[in-house]
């Protein structure tokens, strides 16, 4: 079902992207620095947000497309949390985190939104 169609091409596009940012990040801390713990954490959360948002893209019914949408936005939530980690860990520069993080942190407004949205739209069809 499409939801939002204009919103959810820019929320895709953003989160593919970002999903690319993370795979190079997570080859950069294996490579560099021999993390393998956070780097695999944040590998898979922040991959996962472009995974649920191109799952909602044919979802069953509005509230499928809510649920996966909100899904998306718990794992960009957690993947902030990841960065921060690896910010405060020594493994992300100053500017490398504010760069990315400013990255998840669009996502996650653009998905707030959404969900905010889409939450208002099933509430008036009950």
């Amino acid at each position: 079902m499409n939801v939002l169609k204009m919103n959810e091409n820019i929320i895709a596009q953003k989160s593919i992207g970002f999903a690319i940012r993370i795979v190079n990040l997570y080859k950069f801390l294996c490579a560099e620095h021999k993390e393998y713990v956070l780097s695999k954490q944040i590998l898979r959360s922040g991959t996962a947000v472009g995974a649920m948002i191109k799952e909602a893209e044919h979802a069953q019914s509005k509230l499928d497309f809510l649920h996966k949408m909100s899904i998306g936005l718990k794992e960009a939530n957690e993947t902030n949390y990841w960065l921060l980690l690896l910010k405060e860990g020594g493994y992300l520069q100053a500017n490398e985190y504010e760069s990315i993080k400013k990255n998840c942190e669009e996502i996650l407004r653009l998905l707030a939104s959404i969900v905010k949205t889409t939450k208002t739209s099933v509430k008036m069809k009950t």
